[in-house]
C-alpha cells in the first residue's frame, strides 16, 4: 500500500510539473505569466482526477473528486473573469522588467515549476481520498468534519469575492476600502475560506487514515497567511488605499471577528 501511494505520488509529481510547463509555454505566446495564477485552481481538478482515474477507486473516491472540481473550477473561472483584459498582473510584469530577457526561462523555475511543486504538495490528500476513502468512511466523524469545513470553507471564498466585486463595481467607491459583509469581520475572509477548504481535504484523507497528509493544510495556511496571501497584499494596500491601516487595527487579518472599537486601538 505504501508503495502504491510512493509511486502514484510521483506520478502525480509529473503531471503537476508537465502541466505547468504546458501553462510555462503559453505564457511565451501570450506575454502573460499571470496565466498560472488563472490555472492554479484547474491545476488540482486535473491531478486529481489523474489519481482518481488511475488508482483502485473505492466507493467514497468520487467525493474527493466532486468537491475539488467544484472548487478548483470555480477559481480558476472567477480569476479569469476577474482578470479578463487587464493584462499581466503588476507582480510578474515587475519580474519580467527586472530580469528582462532572462524572464522566460527564469519564470520556468521560480514562477511555473515551484508553483507546480507547492500544487502537488498541497493536493496529496486527494491522493489519499482516492485510493483509501471507502463508502463506510463517508460518515466517520473526521470525514463529517472535513465535509463541514470544506463547505463553509467555500462559502466565505465565493461570498467573499461576490461582495468585493459588488463593491468595486460601484464607481463611488473607487480608492475605498471593503468593510462591509465579511469584510467587516476580516480582512481576507477568502483567504480564510481558502485555508478552510483544505482542512476539509485533509479531514477527508486523515478519515482514510491519511494523517501524513497534514502537510497540506500547513502549507496552504502558511502561504496565504504569510506568504503570497495576506503579507503580499497588505503591503500594497497600506500604501494605495487611504484609511487601510485603520481597517488593519480594528478587523481581524483572517478569522472573522467582530471588529475592535477604535477606543481599543
Amino acid at each position: 500500500m505504501i508503495e502504491s501511494l510512493l509511486l502514484a505520488a510521483l506520478a502525480g509529481l509529473g503531471v503537476s510539473l508537465l502541466l505547468m510547463l504546458l501553462v510555462w509555454l503559453a505564457s511565451l505566446r501570450w506575454h502573460d505569466a499571470s496565466l498560472v495564477d488563472r490555472f492554479w485552481g484547474f491545476g488540482f481538478v486535473l491531478v486529481a482526477a489523474f489519481w482518481w482515474w488511475s488508482g483502485p477507486q473505492p466507493e467514497g473516491a468520487w467525493l474527493g473528486l466532486v468537491l475539488v472540481t467544484l472548487w478548483g473550477l470555480r477559481l480558476s473561472l472567477w480569476l479569469t473573469w476577474r482578470n479578463w483584459g487587464h493584462g499581466e498582473d503588476a507582480r510578474y510584469r515587475a519580474m519580467r522588467d527586472y530580469h528582462g530577457k532572462a524572464f522566460a526561462w527564469r519564470s520556468l523555475l521560480t514562477v511555473f515549476a515551484l508553483q507546480g511543486g507547492i500544487l502537488w504538495l498541497v493536493a496529496l490528500p486527494l491522493l489519499v481520498v482516492s485510493r483509501g476513502l471507502d463508502a463506510g468512511l463517508l460518515f466517520s466523524p473526521l470525514a463529517l468534519a472535513g465535509l463541514i469545513l470544506f463547505a463553509t470553507g467555500l462559502v466565505f471564498e465565493v461570498v467573499g469575492d461576490w461582495q468585493l466585486a459588488r463593491f468595486k463595481a460601484d464607481p463611488a467607491n473607487r480608492g475605498r476600502v471593503m468593510e462591509r459583509g465579511l469584510w467587516r469581520y476580516s480582512r481576507h475572509p477568502n483567504y480564510f475560506g481558502e485555508i478552510l477548504v483544505w482542512w476539509g481535504f485533509f479531514g477527508l484523507a486523515a478519515a482514510a487514515g491519511g494523517w501524513w497528509t497534514l502537510i497540506s493544510p500547513v502549507l496552504m495556511s502558511f502561504l496565504l497567511a504569510r506568504v503570497s496571501g495576506v503579507t503580499l497584499l497588505e503591503q500594497h494596500l497600506q500604501h494605495s488605499r487611504p484609511g487601510y491601516e485603520d481597517y488593519v487595527r480594528r478587523t481581524s487579518a483572517l478569522i472573522p471577528w467582530p471588529p475592535r472599537r477604535c477606543s481599543e486601538d
